[in-house]
């Protein structure tokens, strides 16, 4: 009777459509269990835009609007579990009680007034270009970390900056952004197992080993590629000690943006899981910088992890792409590797397009409801979400401290394999490590030998 069909219509508008429903899974799943990216160059937008003056208005993360990642998006990015676990404030606080002045700085304060904390966790990319190689790369790389450490600072009630595993749970309970730093590119350390040591201690705690160029001991993706040629053929002798030395001290090996034999040298000698803190799978995409089928099985039988890339040209190989598409490179990885070696690294504020919705880093929750439409199980997109990271960052704790007893590698690498004109040789003329003479000095006093002895013979 038509009186029946209204009320059938009426049902149907009051009830949540599917996808609401998936949605709204989603941000219960993501209340648990937040999400953790495991790649954002934020920090390099802040130093191109502003030469990381913070303090600038246009700077303020409150209303930035022009970067893929600000504090409202980050928010929005995933709803934080609530009642004790998040706090929120009242918009009736004065500035002595709402934050403002509680950190060095500070800036929030009265700007997220009455708003819940939604916070995802954050591997930040201290990233510098290649051209920094062999001139101000070390320099460079830490005034990006400052930049990160400074971001806590001035924003306290959103970022807490952390160190380990524990950190991470800690930041959570307290309704922060764990922010933990990542060197995106082994250029930055200048082939210095002395400046890998500083950067640890000054908290990183995961290393690209190349960006997309070569370092002195550890070959790039282009080399896949027509553009370049192999040069160590993955790993030299000085590029295995740098991952023995990662291994030691509890530093995550990352390995995108190396080429397919930098992989597998690595997967074969690392006593610790690795990651690919933004890469994604070659079987659907086949740019050099995703990983093929043969490496995801080296992933899986390390227990190591491919965080999936959000960059469209990895997604379709094309300038356009769209969520359900990035959705395919996680059904891939999860098919081929494994549901617990799989994740999030969006490569936000890094790249130029972005999948049709995943704009920005408010759009998790969206991809997450798209796994739950393609039946992933609530464990399985919590693994992917925070819990493979944090199981793989445990484990490389736990070979940290296996190797407490272990002496730090001391040898450096040979002077005449590093490059750059202005460059000092202390300590390498008295033979010490495996170092030698540059060529061009052996030249030289080769040439001086022969002209001493032709004046004495004529």
């Amino acid at each position: 009777m038509p009186g029946g069909s209204v009320w059938v219509l009426v049902l149907a508008l009051a009830l949540p459509s599917t996808g609401q429903q998936y949605l709204e899974e989603a941000k219960r799943i993501m209340n648990i269990t937040p999400v953790i990216d495991g790649h954002n160059d934020l920090p390099w937008q802040l130093l191109r835009k502003f030469n990381n003056q913070l303090m600038l208005p246009a700077a303020n993360l409150t209303v930035l609007n022009d970067t893929h990642t600000n504090i409202p998006k980050l928010r929005q990015g995933h709803v934080g579990a609530q009642g004790e676990h998040w706090g929120f404030w009242d918009s009736t606080r004065t500035d002595g009680d709402t934050g403002v002045g509680s950190g060095v700085g500070s800036r929030e304060g009265s700007a997220r007034a009455a708003v819940l904390t939604e916070c995802p966790w954050q591997f930040w990319s201290v990233y510098v270009p290649c051209e920094t190689q062999n001139k101000d790369a070390v320099r460079r790389t830490l005034e990006q970390m400052d930049v990160v450490q400074r971001m806590c600072d001035l924003y306290p009630e959103t970022f807490m900056c952390v160190t380990n595993s524990q950190g991470v749970r800690e930041a959570f309970q307290s309704g922060k952004v764990a922010s933990l730093m990542g060197v995106e590119g082994g250029h930055s350390i200048d082939s210095s197992l002395g400046v890998l040591r500083s950067l640890y201690r000054l908290g990183a705690r995961y290393m690209t080993l190349t960006h997309s160029c070569n370092t002195p001991w550890a070959d790039n993706w282009l080399v896949d590629t027509n553009d370049e040629k192999p040069v160590h053929h993955g790993l030299s002798a000085f590029g295995k000690m740098v991952v023995e030395e990662m291994n030691r001290l509890g530093m995550i090996v990352d390995l995108a943006h190396v080429s397919v034999d930098t992989m597998k040298a690595v997967l074969n000698i690392s006593k610790a899981p690795v990651i690919f803190s933004h890469s994604s799978a070659y079987g659907i995409c086949p740019h050099r910088r995703n990983v093929p089928d043969d490496v995801l099985k080296l992933v899986a039988s390390t227990e190591s992890l491919v965080m999936v890339n959000f960059y469209n040209a990895y997604v379709t190989c094309s300038n356009k792409a769209n969520l359900s598409d990035v959705a395919d490179h996680l059904d891939y990885v999860k098919k081929v590797a494994g549901p617990r070696f799989v994740g999030f690294g969006g490569d936000y504020d890094g790249v130029t397009g972005l999948p049709t919705g995943l704009e920005d880093v408010s759009k998790y929750p969206a991809l997450v409801a798209e796994l739950l439409a393609r039946n992933w199980t609530e464990e399985e997109v919590k693994g992917a979400l925070a819990e493979n990271l944090l199981r793989v960052f445990s484990k490389v704790e736990e070979v940290k401290e296996s190797l407490q007893g272990t002496a730090p590698h001391e040898t450096p690498i040979a002077f005449d394999e590093l490059e750059g004109s202005c460059r000092t040789s202390y300590g390498y003329t008295t033979g010490a490590g495996t170092a030698q003479r540059p060529l061009a000095a052996l030249a030289l006093a080769l040439v001086l030998a022969l002209v001493l002895l032709l004046s004495e013979l004529f």
